[in-house]
């Protein structure tokens, strides 16, 4: 596309400056058009516009942009999050005189101050690193424990607001899950080769595309860690992105070590190995949740933007992401609950008796063994389940895997909670505390669990106020 000139119109919108051009798109920051009205009433300040051409394209080309412009409109409505870019407004063009324009689909987005890649070369300290990836990986967790998968996760695609906080963007790519339990769902064979899993070299291409997971967004993750402390290096050596991917595939295959730059911290080497597991089944693992609750369990905050650390109050319910792993560390008794208990007493009606029993499952095999109660592999039971699953809102009793439980009642629409397979669920179950517990109730995850016995649903409860 002819690149647009400042003070070109595009709908109720003025062209200010080009911001970048990508595969399909181009993107400018854009202004109000000034005393129009319409889409720009709402909006305070600049934007960014996304401008997808149609325009001299074939029809299957065409319908590919627009599918790609379908997808952003409807994450964007569906998932979103402080830590995702704002969409603001999308419309069709209709310029008969401006050939590049007629046709063209328009996405109006909030504006960053720069991407993540803006800042790699310069480099930035490691308590500026930390935020970034904190902020990653609660736009991930959300991402994911509502049914999507970012697909085409860059430095690029991580902006940087003005005030420094983090948002993930351009979800052209992301898919919805729609498998067997929202495990996987299926994407056009694209991508950047520099970010995509091991698995993708080799994975069928079917009528619907190729199986796309999670854990793809994992493997990005640990790249783009890795590049953070590397000044933009990639783990992965060569010249150019085939040869990168070929020195992937090595390592994938166990023909060569995983080497990290000496500038990557002890930490960071560690968590960014984990993202870097060479195969979907040992990546699966380490979710977006549990790798931002080891983020915060080691940093304090930071600035206005930073994350609160583990066992104190989330300053905002929508900045929590959803921690899908085992709630790890001792969690202290004595605590002072909210006003209002969602678990404390049984359904109305349903008498003293429990109406089943439910057996906990842990995903993770190694912790299958009923008689090693290790405390790493123990599963949390949660306070409240219409708040994040952290460790803040998790009662001092534990469990584990076989571990049979009295059940009440069961919430289909709790805080959608993920496991380290990618299985996610919003379901909760209402169980039973053992006599001389802290309190008679708490709430299992569905995912938690492999049964579904016939009990009662339980009354949406009243959100609880704060913990601490």
């Amino acid at each position: 596309m002819t690149p647009l000139p400042p003070g070109q119109r595009v709908g109720d919108w003025e062209v200010t400056e080009p911001i970048g051009t990508g595969g399909w798109a181009t993107v400018y920051a854009g202004r109000p058009a000034g005393g129009q009205g319409g889409e720009t009433d709402d909006v305070d300040g600049d934007v960014a516009l996304k401008i997808l051409p149609t325009e001299g394209l074939a029809p299957r080309q065409a319908r590919k942009v627009a599918e790609t412009a379908r997808r952003e409109v409807e994450l964007g409505r569906r998932a979103r999050h402080p830590r995702l870019i704002r969409l603001l407004g999308s419309f069709v063009l209709s310029e008969p005189g401006h050939p590049f324009l007629d046709g063209a689909i328009v996405l109006v987005m909030e504006r960053a101050a720069r991407s993540l890649r803006d800042v790699l070369e310069s480099g930035v300290t490691e308590a500026e690193a930390g935020r970034i990836v904190a902020g990653i990986c609660e736009g991930l967790a959300h991402l994911h424990a509502t049914g999507w998968v970012h697909g085409d996760l860059k430095p690029e695609n991580v902006l940087l607001m003005a005030d420094g906080s983090v948002r993930l963007s351009d979800f052209g790519l992301a898919t919805e899950l729609t498998g067997d339990q929202g495990t996987h769902g299926y994407a056009p064979p694209m991508g950047t080769f520099d970010y995509l899993p091991p698995e993708r070299w080799k994975a069928p291409l079917g009528e619907q595309g190729v199986r796309v997971r999670p854990s793809a967004d994992i493997w990005a993750l640990g790249v783009i860690v890795h590049q953070v402390f590397a000044s933009g290096a990639s783990p992965f050596p060569g010249a150019t992105p085939v040869s990168r991917a070929a020195s992937t595939q090595e390592y994938a295959e166990g023909r060569a070590p995983l080497r990290m730059d000496n500038a990557v911290p002890p930490f960071w080497r560690a968590l960014a190995a984990d993202c870097l597991a060479p195969t979907h089944s040992a990546r699966a693992a380490h979710t977006a949740g549990s790798l931002l609750a080891r983020i915060t369990a080691r940093q304090e905050p930071a600035g206005p933007d930073a994350l609160p650390p583990v066992g104190r109050r989330w300053r905002r319910r929508t900045r929590a992401a959803v921690v899908a792993a085992a709630v790890c560390g001792a969690v202290a008794a004595g605590w002072s609950y909210a006003l209002h208990d969602p678990g404390s007493a049984p359904p109305a009606g349903s008498g003293s008796a429990a109406a089943g029993r439910i057996r906990v499952f842990n995903v993770e095999r190694s912790c299958q063994d009923r008689r090693d109660r290790n405390p790493e592999c123990s599963l949390g039971l949660a306070i409240d389940p219409l708040r994040p699953y952290t460790i803040d809102n998790v009662v001092p009793t534990r469990v584990w895997h076989g571990d049979a439980l009295a059940v009440d009642c069961r919430l289909s629409s709790g805080v959608p909670i993920v496991d380290e397979m990618g299985t996610w669920s919003a379901e909760w179950f209402r169980v039973r505390l053992p006599q001389g517990s802290a309190r008679p109730t708490a709430w299992l995850p569905a995912v938690r669990t492999k049964d579904r016995p016939a009990i009662p649903g339980c009354p949406r409860p009243m959100p609880s106020h704060s913990y601490r």
